[in-house]
């Protein structure tokens, strides 16, 4: 990958050269490898020391060979940009823990903030080695349409380009379907980073014969001919062209979670994209009310984007809809009670080290949060809900969410309906996750700091929550924006009604074909 990392790095001296922002941050300052090896052994050893999962997808002599392998890579100066792609990104990839992760730091997000920045023009959707065009910011391009299938880009077809973007993305244990999504919303922004900037592009797509040909485009670069001018390309929004909606604080809660019910049809849909704040406990209760008080017998749970947050709350979502009693972890262990000797390079360490002395207890050399492993939740009494209940999944399904996923899954009336969560389904670490800050680049990195082994878990395998029935994009959906798994929910609710069977099955058998499914 040597030749990617050049790539990186003359891109990132055209972008970036001459730029600076207020208050001393440069974006083109480049740090000497002494103070990048220090960045990179800090982190190693506070990875080592505090992270519960470092060896659990991966055995500790591989993960020992790539902590060397990425030391030895660091050779030459390098900018804040090119040691976090170049060096921290694939690293933390192999730790196979979606919640570890890096971030670029405070100087260089608001630096970067409302800047339109020189990139691959194509935005995509992918999934299963496939790559269907979704926008073109080339609009005079007749050729890249939305729909378009493209088989490679300057060269490196499909298969093998996804795979090495994904090299560079976190995910829990094996599940890329997180990643997927990742490049389908932010395909220029993972090129770029990954392979660098290029003028001109080739890109062999199938024209509408279904036969594969190459075009050429140019970069998408707002600056325009600025560079040949010797100007900054990073182009400045003005203020006052930034147009930023004011919602009211009902609109906000509105847009991260929301009930719509047609009593005819006797649906209620909730949209929910988080399980962090938002008041979340009292929109559950007036929301399973209002399903009660209007004999709502079909629920569609759309958590398709939810990324997780709070586990008090999926848990208490999740007494509404479980039949029976559960525990949020078989284990839930740190392995150590307090981030010292590293305190001071941890954001907030001080408020974690009080969180973890106050509800750890010491277990065979491992320190467990014994409430969620202890806790035997129980279905509540009021306006449980017992109709069939349409649970909404794709990658974006993520950590709590996942876990909301493998609590429900395999209860008769629950069907799990889309792709793959995200997260682990086995478990995945979290709970206090604080950010590691390293002293000269100043780069964030996530770090977990509790291994959770889901309550009745299955077979480690590396996957995500497997759908029941799974449900993924096609591409006439895609030109046609259709919403397949929302389809195939009316679709079923519909075989409910008119027969004594689900999807081709009796309704007396489908809780045991669901439980073979595990």
């Amino acid at each position: 990958m040597r030749g990617v990392r050049v790539i990186i790095a003359v891109s990132a001296l055209i972008i970036f050269s001459g730029c600076s922002v207020n208050r001393n941050y440069l974006a083109d300052q480049k740090y000497a490898p002494v103070k990048l090896q220090s960045d990179y052994t800090l982190l190693r050893n506070i990875l080592e020391a505090k992270h519960p999962s470092l060896y659990w997808y991966t055995p500790k002599d591989s993960m020992d060979y790539y902590f060397e392998q990425g030391y030895k890579s660091i050779t030459d100066s390098m900018t804040e940009l090119q040691f976090g792609w170049n060096i921290l990104a694939p690293l933390l990839n192999k730790i196979h823990c979606g919640h570890t992760s890096f971030a670029m730091s405070k100087g260089w997000n608001k630096f970067i903030r409302n800047k339109k920045i020189p990139s691959l023009p194509l935005f995509i959707k992918t999934w299963n080695d496939t790559i269907i065009v979704t926008g073109n910011l080339n609009l005079k391009d007749s050729v890249l349409k939305r729909g378009t299938m493209i088989t490679a880009i300057n060269g490196i077809e499909n298969k093998q380009m996804i795979h090495q973007m994904f090299n560079y993305l976190p995910q829990d244990g094996y599940e890329n379907n997180i990643n997927n999504l990742r490049l389908s919303t932010g395909f220029p922004f993972y090129h770029r980073n990954i392979y660098g900037l290029y003028k001109r592009y080739s890109v062999n797509y199938i024209d509408s014969l279904g036969k594969e040909k190459k075009t050429f485009i140019s970069w998408y670069n707002p600056g325009g001919d600025s560079l040949k001018k010797g100007k900054d390309s990073l182009i400045k929004i003005p203020k006052e062209h930034i147009k930023r909606k004011r919602f009211s604080r009902r609109e906000r809660l509105e847009n991260q979670r929301n009930l719509k019910v047609d009593e005819k049809e006797s649906i209620a849909t909730i949209s929910l994209y988080t399980f962090s704040k938002a008041h979340l406990k009292s929109f559950f209760r007036r929301s399973f009310r209002t399903l009660d008080e209007q004999h709502i017998s079909n629920l569609v749970l759309d958590i398709r984007g939810n990324g997780g947050g709070d586990i008090g709350n999926y848990v208490y979502l999740t007494r509404y809809i479980r039949n029976t009693s559960f525990k949020v972890a078989d284990t839930s262990f740190a392995k150590a009670q307090s981030l010292a000797p590293y305190t001071k390079y941890i954001r907030s360490g001080f408020f974690t080290n009080l969180g973890m002395k106050l509800f750890t207890h010491k277990k065979n050399d491992q320190y467990h949060f014994g409430f969620w492993e202890r806790h035997l939740f129980k279905p509540k009494q009021n306006n449980h809900f017992d109709g069939n209940v349409f649970v909404l999944t794709n990658g974006f399904t993520f950590s709590a969410s996942s876990l909301f996923c493998g609590a429900v899954k395999g209860q008769e009336n629950v069907h799990i309906i889309g792709e793959n969560t995200g997260g682990g389904w086995y478990g995945n670490s979290g709970i206090f996750i604080p950010e590691i800050i390293l002293p000269n680049t100043k780069l964030k990195v996530r770090l977990p700091l509790f291994r959770i082994v889901q309550y009745d878990h299955v077979a480690m395998k590396g996957s995500g929550v497997l759908p029941d029935i799974r449900v993924e994009p096609t591409v006439s959906s895609i030109i046609n924006n259709t919403d397949l798994k929302i389809l195939k929910v009316y679709e079923l609710i519909r075989e409910y009604k008119s027969s004594d069977t689900f999807n081709g099955t009796p309704h007396s058998t489908l809780h045991q074909r669901k439980q073979g499914l595990l």
